[in-house]
């Protein structure tokens, strides 16, 4: 059993001291109908990132509306990412996630994006992204397409890559 915790300890240390944390906050707007309230969206999200692959766990709301009954809005949602191709302070991001939404009839929710991250200095990105919410339920599905601008911070310097790298003549 000790060496069993030892392990998992050793793992455990050496995939963070391998990795940097991030924390994100992402507002976007869903195609969906509604006033502007109703198609805004937000989220915190809190990772950890490994050269070219984060996992992040996200927590958001899928509308800012006022809400006057049960407020079916709030998710919990893990984000694998994925950095597909940097040049430069740019890099191509996809990111997949899938989640809960509390109280929702269709509270499955997954989701594709794509993005386009700018390194504004190590500590600091940018990321304009877009992409698609699936929800789904026991007796209805709905998706929605949406556009959003993150902001990314770094707790220490970004060193991460990508996969496909331009060579250099």
């Amino acid at each position: 059993m000790i060496k069993n915790c030892v392990a998992i300890l050793l793992i455990f240390t050496s995939t963070r001291a391998l990795s940097q944390t991030y924390i994100s906050l992402a507002p976007s707007l869903t195609n969906t109908a509604g006033t502007i309230a109703d198609k805004s969206n937000i989220t915190i999200e809190l990772g950890q990132q490994w050269d070219v692959f984060s996992l992040g766990l996200d927590i958001g709301k899928t509308t800012l509306s006022k809400v006057t009954t049960k407020d079916t809005s709030n998710y919990l949602e893990l984000r694998p990412s994925l950095n597909v191709f940097q040049q430069g302070n740019f890099t191509n991001t996809l990111t997949i996630g899938i989640g809960y939404v509390f109280g929702a009839k269709e509270n499955l929710l997954t989701e594709l994006t794509y993005g386009i991250e700018y390194a504004f200095t190590p500590k600091t990105h940018f990321n304009v992204f877009f992409g698609q919410y699936f929800y789904s339920g026991r007796v209805s599905a709905s998706n929605a397409t949406f556009l959003g601008l993150s902001v990314m911070f770094y707790f220490k310097p970004n060193n991460g890559g990508a996969i496909i790298k331009p060579s250099k003549k």
